[in-house]
């Protein structure tokens, strides 16, 4: 049984499409608010995920609530886009993919699927040793704790870590 929560009539919302996600306005906005301590992101956010440390935080009122969470990302012609203001728009306990198959030939299993970005991009269960497909794959504990916690709406932040220490002026 697949159970699927609050769809979103429109696409994640992410930095400008025109603009570089390190360099856009919504990412000059956030550079400005103050970073959530031990993690890359700003206060804003309920989930972080920093791409060069390959590990993500669940964040509540400026402070960390879960993490680090080791986690992979997109690999090689994958890659899991970077964004400063991707929302959570789409929820799926049970989601298998629509493009990946298991050495069976069944869709691949994504439980726990929390959606923020266009393009299928969430935070799912899976081994998290193996690149994916672009989302962002982590122990099914992990998975789950995120799936529980963000709700629709809430702000994800996936970001490379030295990046925005740079784009703060803090030392690498």
């Amino acid at each position: 049984m697949t159970t699927t929560v609050g769809l979103l009539a429109g696409p994640a919302l992410a930095d400008a499409a025109s603009e570089s996600p390190e360099t856009s306005q919504v990412a000059r906005e956030t550079h400005a608010e103050a970073l959530v301590p031990g993690t890359p992101c700003s206060v804003s956010a309920r989930a972080c995920v920093d791409l060069e440390s390959q590990r993500a935080w669940l964040i509540r009122d400026g402070k960390v609530t879960r993490g680090p969470m080791t986690i992979s990302s997109g690999g090689e012609g994958r890659a899991t886009p970077v964004g400063h203001s991707f929302r959570v728009y789409r929820k799926d306990r049970d989601h298998v993919s629509g493009e990946s198959r298991t050495a069976e030939g069944r869709p691949a299993p994504m439980p726990f699927s929390t959606f923020f970005a266009d393009g299928g991009i969430a935070f799912h269960g899976g081994d998290p040793s193996r690149s994916s497909a672009g989302c962002i794959r982590m122990k099914a504990a992990d998975a789950e704790a995120v799936f529980d916690d963000l709700q629709n709406g809430d702000k994800v932040q996936v970001v490379n870590g030295s990046q925005e220490r740079a784009a703060r002026g803090e030392a690498s």
